[in-house]
């Protein structure tokens, strides 16, 4: 089904249950309401007949009043849970559409210095991430902007295409994980806090005699009050044990107090987490890397959702501490402070080795869910194909992902063996750079598990490099010839260290003269050509093409041009064989007013 119906058909399929929810919610309130009128009722009326009949008839009106509170709870979070099913099909909707800039953009990921993030549009607005990232996690962003800037090996690659076909056809089960983080961001400081948390010492569980005196301390004032109430104990010897009970309770108060400011912040977030790993546990995944995946949550004799919420139950009853009427006499009678604590303790020591892995395993999810959206977006998209041979690309119908696809055009690329540089001459504005980010682009996609946008796709692993956006830097007092110079260097660095790189540059040395930079560029090229280096340059510097007399094996001249008529520019953005002839720099001139 393609993605835009498929969207659409789901939004009406979601509203017509949200109104069907929202209808119940309706009559859960009106049923409160009558189950409180027949308890008043039931208390006038049958108060005359005794109080046997009053307390029978009340506990099954405040029965089915609980039963009905849960029930409306259930439904509230059933409401919110499809609006968030609605809200991610229709921003789907918009995605389609080209209109993708209310996804988060990544800006916070933006290296300072990187080996091609800048050029290629990699983070911010109109980015890379920002159209393909679906992840709700902070931890899921990272690993979204870490799989973006850092190739992987082919034998992860080929795991997480693998992986990221069996999600394309588990959209229902991947927009529900993104729902669930719909409901709170998990945060990394979360992650930390938990970290924090599992580096204390216990100061409870390890010394045996508080377990002990969790249950025998109980007993103790319990004995006391039953023996008060039979009579053989006086009230003034009850009172002072209940003082001496409550000085123990308020000692425990204090050290409970602490761990459960440090844990109730984060229990939204871990209630997220839970569902969202019980989503994971439930699914039966064929693929190796989402088994293996999977197995990290699922434990000996537990789950890692059914762990979460055994800590969330624990959390629970230490916010008990909010309404003192509850309270005081669970922390005097029961010592309710220290029960918490030792299963607190009890916890950590079971979880401390894995629970941090959860938070990791899930932004994987996320990452690889993200891939999937984009495979089920663009069903004509292609999974790259790789070949262990250095160096090798072709590609058939190579578009860039983030320009409307009534407005792209495409094109190949084939580079055959290392040594190989693809030299693209060309007019102002007829698509060289254009074209260089279109190969940038989709090769980072390849080496990150994506598919890719062509028809076909094959290359060597390899790491992109690139040199096109050069600005100064007023901060480190650098001019833009010598901004560029530095790229260069680390390009050269790269190339004499044997890496298996991919080299695109755009428009060589641009902040110096013509005589000083065709001299440059000439030496650059003979150097990549006696590296074995393979590169994309584009220039507007049609000399270089000359190389191709000296090195006719290595040097692949292209180029694209602008067709004129009528003093008025045209462009068909396609990659042409040989070299570009037509310039079209005196005609913008002329057309600004420069007389020439």
């Amino acid at each position: 089904m393609q993605a835009e119906i498929y969207y659409k058909e789901r939004i009406a399929i979601l509203q017509q249950y949200l109104q069907k929810l929202l209808s119940k919610k309706s009559l859960l309130g009106w049923s409160r309401f009558a189950v409180i009128v027949l308890l008043i009722a039931a208390i006038y009326f049958l108060q005359p007949l005794g109080w046997v009949y009053v307390t029978v008839s009340a506990v099954i009106l405040l029965t089915a009043f609980t039963r009905l509170l849960f029930t409306d709870l259930s439904n509230k979070t059933a409401i919110e849970n499809t609006r968030h099913l609605i809200t991610i099909n229709e921003d789907e909707l918009k995605a389609l559409s080209h209109n993708y800039y209310h996804f988060a953009d990544g800006q916070e990921h933006l290296p300072k210095e990187h080996l091609y993030a800048n050029d290629l549009d990699i983070f911010g607005r109109a980015s890379l991430f920002q159209y393909i990232n679906r992840t709700g996690s902070e931890m899921g962003s990272s690993v979204m902007a870490n799989w973006l800037l850092n190739a992987a090996d082919t034998a992860t690659l080929q795991q997480r295409q693998i992986a990221v076909k069996e999600l394309t056809d588990a959209t229902e089960w991947r927009q529900q994980l993104q729902a669930y983080a719909k409901e709170k961001k998990i945060q990394n400081v979360t992650k930390n806090r938990l970290q924090q948390w599992f580096d204390e010492s216990g100061q409870f569980s390890n010394r045996k005699y508080w377990v002990w005196l969790s249950y025998i301390l109980p007993a103790i004032i319990l004995t006391i009050i039953a023996l008060n109430i039979a009579g053989i104990i006086p009230y003034q010897f009850r009172n002072m044990a209940l003082l001496a009970f409550a000085i123990i309770a308020w000692y425990f108060a204090k050290k409970t107090a602490v761990a459960h400011q440090h844990l109730s912040k984060m229990v939204d977030e871990l209630e997220v987490l839970g569902d969202s790993i019980k989503l994971i546990e439930k699914k039966d995944f064929k693929s190796v890397l989402l088994a293996q995946m999977q197995q990290q949550f699922l434990q000996k004799n537990n789950t890692a959702s059914g762990s979460l919420k055994e800590l969330k139950t624990i959390l629970e009853r230490l916010d008990l501490r909010y309404n003192p009427v509850v309270f005081v006499p669970l922390a005097i009678l029961l010592q309710w402070d220290l029960h918490q604590l030792l299963l607190l303790e009890k916890w950590k020591k079971r979880h401390h080795e894995n629970a941090l892995h959860w938070f990791d395993m899930l932004a994987q999810f996320e990452a690889l869910s993200s891939f999937a959206t984009l495979t089920f977006n663009h069903p004509h998209w292609c999974f790259p194909v790789f070949t262990e041979t250095h160096f090798f690309i072709e590609g058939k119908q190579i578009g860039h992902p983030l320009i409307n696809v009534t407005k792209r055009v495409d094109n190949d690329i084939y580079i055959n063996n290392s040594g190989e540089i693809m030299l693209i001459t060309g007019s102002n504005m007829a698509g060289k750079s254009t074209y260089l980010r279109s190969i940038g682009i989709n090769t980072v996609l390849a080496m990150a598990g994506a598919p890719v946008c062509a028809e076909s796709f094959s290359l060597s692993p390899v790491q992109i490099i690139s040199s096109m956006r050069i600005s100064d830097n007023l901060e480190e007092s650098t001019s833009t010839f010598y901004a560029e110079l530095k790229k260069l260097k680390t390009v050269i660095d790269l190339v004499n260290e044997g890496a298996p790189i991919f080299i695109l540059l755009d428009e060589i040395l641009r902040g110096t003269n013509s005589l000083d930079r065709h001299t440059g560029s000439v030496a650059l090229l003979k150097q990549l050509i006696k590296k074995q280096a393979a590169a994309i340059i584009a220039t507007h510097d049609v000399e270089l093409a000359k190389l191709q007399e000296t090195y006719p094996a290595n040097i692949l001249n292209y180029h694209f041009d602008a067709q004129v008529s009528n003093d008025e520019l045209y462009f068909d953005y396609k990659l042409k064989t040989g070299v570009c002839e037509s310039l079209n720099a005196s005609i913008l001139m002329k057309k600004i007013g420069i007389e020439l």
